[in-house]
């Protein structure tokens, strides 16, 4: 799978309820901390509007979804242990923790957004914690940990950078390859600080401006304020709002699981990101269910969905700054040697070109690479090169050698 979501946080704030909501893939979920040891990995979907409608076809999609018009793309989502103040020194699971997000894309960090669980994970009274001060520590756990890696042999870094007259840049990236850096992350980074070109000069601010700011470029974020169904949560999700930077998302994860259970067992119909669901047959509910959907339905005409598959699509076409491109054999029918009609629905970064997404569909594809042929929802065809940018929802036939 071409995308990983990492779900990160403190123990006890919903994460393993947003992971199993979005793969329907159990996983332990309890109220006490550390209730994840090993991390869960499922397939969650991205949701974005299928050209079929455009097109005025009837899709048959091989490697995704199509739901009423709505294409799902698969991305692989990642629950991780909870993460306590001090994790990058090893308390709780911390470095186990840090080890597991090595090669995530982008990061959601839930968060409590009812101020119900301390900085521990431990229950408290609703809106007597801050939800900011646990994205502040978990921003400084994931800086530190990057510190600590440069940290390590940096005398032997910055030295094999002199001898072998490398770059500062060539430098960095092959030290934080590791853990999904690029060269142009490095560059990123390093384009916001004034830091000194030879590495031995760095002091221990440097090396911790520098780490916190290739965090922000290498892992994107996303928060998922959770539990909006408790009071005071609305107060606390405008606040976060306003006091970062990083996109947030209201969600109630519960609310989530609940209908794509439902929804699993034919109880009603559901499609993730809708703001609204439909009962399929009242007489198959329990009074209990019937106060329960009803409850869901209250929050969702408040927060305008249960905002769990808003979170993903923010984390992979927002943060991590992805497309969804078609890729098509036949450009008349739209469709595969198969005759399958838009078969498949791809991950790219934003600004991929036509020859990306030939080396993406095979190499020998993209070593074969003629031009491309850009299919309009108008019927008009745009024959274009290796260098032309795909924009998000294009349909593309690859003409090689």
């Amino acid at each position: 799978m071409s995308v990983q979501v990492g779900l990160v946080g403190k123990p006890n704030v919903g994460k393993s309820t947003l992971f199993s909501a979005l793969t329907l893939k159990p996983a332990e979920a309890a109220d006490y901390p550390f209730t994840t040891v090993e991390p869960n990995k499922g397939v969650g979907h991205v949701r974005t509007e299928c050209p079929c409608r455009e097109f005025g076809v009837e899709c048959d999609p091989r490697n995704s979804v199509c739901i009423e018009g709505n294409r799902f793309v698969p991305v692989e989502i990642m629950d991780v242990a909870g993460l306590v103040p001090g994790a990058h020194e090893g308390r709780g699971l911390g470095n186990k923790f840090l080890d597991d997000l090595r090669r995530a894309d982008v990061l959601v960090m839930v968060v409590d957004a009812s101020g119900s669980t301390d900085e521990e994970g431990r229950p408290v009274e609703p809106g007597s914690h801050d939800p900011l001060e646990d994205v502040r520590f978990l921003e400084r756990e994931l800086d530190m940990w990057i510190k600590g890696i440069l940290e390590k042999d940096w005398e032997r870094t910055a030295r094999r950078a002199s001898l072998e007259g490398l770059t500062v840049y060539e430098a960095l990236e092959d030290r934080l390859s590791g853990i999904g850096v690029s060269r142009e992350d490095v560059e990123k980074a390093l384009e916001a600080l004034d830091l000194p070109e030879d590495l031995s000069s760095w002091s221990e601010e440097d090396l911790e401006a520098f780490a916190s700011e290739v965090r922000k470029a290498s892992k994107p974020m996303v928060i998922a304020a959770n539990k909006i169904d408790v009071e005071g949560a609305e107060e606390n999700v405008e606040r976060l709002k306003e006091e970062l930077d990083y996109p947030v998302i209201p969600v109630c994860a519960e609310a989530e699981l609940a209908l794509r259970r439902a929804a699993e067992e034919g109880l009603v119909r559901y499609v993730p990101g809708d703001s609204d669901f439909e009962i399929l047959d009242e007489s198959r509910l329990t009074d209990e269910q019937k106060r329960a959907l009803e409850f869901i339905r209250g929050i969702m005409e408040e927060w305008g969905g249960t905002g769990a598959q808003d979170v993903v699509n923010e984390a992979v076409l927002g943060a991590a700054r992805r497309i969804v491109v078609y890729p098509v054999e036949n450009e008349n029918k739209l469709c595969d040697s198969e005759g399958r009609v838009l078969p498949d629905a791809i991950l790219l970064e934003e600004g991929s070109t036509a020859r990306d997404l030939a080396y993406k569909i095979h190499s020998e594809i993209g070593d074969s690479f003629v031009r491309a042929i850009v299919i309009r929802p108008d019927g008009s065809k745009d024959v274009v090169g290796e260098d032309y940018v795909l924009s998000h929802g294009d349909v593309v036939k690859i003409q090689t050698a």
